[in-house]
């Protein structure tokens, strides 16, 4: 039950920080996926059934909210996570830097297929822009190691983290 209760502060969390990130840095010209950070942190950490499960819900949950063709986050989202999972036994996800770089490919990948996604099913651009698209990927990768490490505080020696 505590582990339910803080999944879900975390998925709170997540999607407000979300929100105020996108926020703040849309002035700017800046996309920022910050739910795509929580993702990939939840996909190192966690085991597989809530790495998956949590990367698809707030995939889902970003395309209830969006205008855009519906479902393309939810896979988005999933592919990334499946690319987490499978790479994340032989990656150190303890250190900044392996963080930095997976949520940055991650926040790369997600932008160019949510483009393809929309333009294949919807016959619209969405391509956010060349430097909208590296900035939101480089503000991305340096609040990584800080999601990373607040992901484990909140879940310290609980059941669903991956036995290291």
């Amino acid at each position: 039950m505590v582990n339910a209760l803080k999944l879900i502060f975390l998925f709170v969390c997540a999607t407000v920080f979300h929100w105020a990130f996108a926020s703040f840095f849309a002035r700017f010209g800046v996309s920022v996926n910050i739910l795509l950070v929580f993702v990939t942190a939840f996909c190192a950490l966690f085991k597989l059934p809530f790495a998956y499960s949590l990367a698809f819900v707030s995939g889902l949950f970003l395309d209830f909210f969006g205008t855009k063709l519906f479902g393309n986050n939810a896979f988005t989202f999933t592919v990334c996570a499946c690319l987490i999972c499978n790479i994340a036994p032989r990656f150190d996800f303890d250190e900044p830097f392996p963080q930095m770089v997976a949520v940055f490919a991650l926040t790369w990948l997600a932008g160019i297929l949510n483009t393809l996604l929309v333009f294949v099913f919807a016959s619209a651009s969405v391509w956010p822009g060349f430097f909208s698209l590296l900035g939101g990927s480089l503000i991305d990768g340096l609040c990584a190691p800080v999601v990373f490490w607040w992901v484990r505080r909140v879940l310290n020696y609980s059941s669903i983290l991956k036995q290291v």
